[in-house]
């Protein structure tokens, strides 16, 4: 007899891999930080002993620590390998099979391959073409047959849509009957959040990440924040040890240099408009960003344009797949000399 997977996970893409033959290359395809984690991470690593190693790692004072940080109580925080992790676990907790889930696409795609393991069903709306958020449709999708869930990547990826708090009160106050979990992966570079909302929409789950301004994502911490009877239900679904204590350690140090945090982020703001400026004098269509990339069309170029990058050294993200036609890529944005070779480079590709 041949044994065979479940349906839902042969139909699914095998992307571990993702990461891998980058290494030596300016990274500009996954939204990484470019400059790397504070200098206090690496000297709390260096301190690790063999002792922290063997045991299993404890949570309480870290979850105590970040909750203090994110300003909310210890019961509405759960800790997360990632934030994909976090994700998993929401469907984990609240999705049962035949559940509808309700994305607004293109957008992170684990939303729609855990919905796609998990067997719920996906409705999704659209971006236009000038990558304007469907504020109407999504308000009449909620008032409806409410979804299960929505999830809504704010900044978006690879969008870069940002939403305003305004509009962001007018989804949640239709989606009384909908879980809305709002995935703040790139917050820092745009100030916008909606974490002191938590105990005020008591469906509302706010997710973060450790692998973006703070330069982590080499050990994986996310968290999931919401009110405290959702965010028990998390930790009741999470594996005891879900993060490892090395991750404990650097997250903890990392929060204590939230200024290096802060000026990083504030660097990578400073070169996004750069970036689509230059773009713009050769002829590249950009769209407004509030993360750490910026999204630009470059029409039926974009193939020998990503090939000729990657001869540079050079990696972007090609997201034909996302829009269903060539021309859409991705750019991480980094420190200005990271931008100055990417912007030599492209003077070379793009030059008529």
């Amino acid at each position: 007899m041949k044994l065979l997977p479940r349906a839902a996970v042969r139909k699914l893409h095998d992307i571990t891999g993702l990461a891998d033959g980058r290494a030596g290359m300016l990274r500009l395809d996954l939204n990484e930080n470019l400059a790397g984690c504070s200098p206090r991470v690496l000297a709390a690593l260096r301190r690790i002993t063999r002792e922290d190693l063997a045991a299993y790692p404890h949570y309480s004072e870290a979850r105590r620590e970040l909750a203090r940080f994110f300003r909310v109580r210890p019961a509405e925080l759960a800790l997360a390998n990632g934030a994909d992790d976090a994700l998993r676990l929401l469907f984990d907790a609240f999705i049962e099979r035949s559940d509808e889930i309700l994305l607004v696409e293109p957008t992170f795609p684990m939303y729609r391959l855990y919905a796609q393991l998990f067997q719920a069903r996906v409705r999704s709306l659209r971006y236009d073409a000038a990558m304007k958020f469907p504020l109407e449709d999504v308000l009449a999708a909620l008032r409806g047959k409410p979804p299960r869930a929505m999830f809504l990547a704010n900044p978006n990826n690879p969008t870069g849509t940002l939403l305003p708090r305004a509009a962001l009160r007018k989804i949640l106050g239709a989606a009384s009957r909908t879980l809305v979990v709002v995935d703040e992966a790139y917050c820092e570079f745009c100030g916008v959040t909606v974490l002191p909302w938590i105990r005020r929409y008591p469906n509302l789950v706010v997710v973060r990440t450790f692998s973006k301004a703070n330069g982590l994502a080499g050990l994986r911490l996310g968290c999931a924040m919401a009110n405290g009877r959702s965010a028990d239900a998390l930790r009741r679904a999470s594996q005891p040890f879900t993060v490892n204590a090395v991750a404990v350690k650097a997250a903890r140090a990392a929060l204590r240099d939230q200024a290096y945090v802060r000026r990083l982020a504030a660097e990578v703001v400073r070169e996004r408009e750069p970036l689509a400026r230059r773009l713009s004098r050769l002829g590249v269509r950009t769209f407004p960003s509030g993360g750490n990339f910026l999204l630009a069309d470059f029409g039926e170029r974009a193939p020998r344009i990503l090939r000729e990058m990657k001869r540079r050294r050079i990696l972007l993200r090609d997201c034909a797949a996302d829009f269903g036609r060539a021309g859409f890529v991705r750019i991480t944005i980094g420190t200005r000399a990271h931008m100055r070779r990417l912007g030599r480079a492209l003077r070379e590709v793009l030059a008529p």
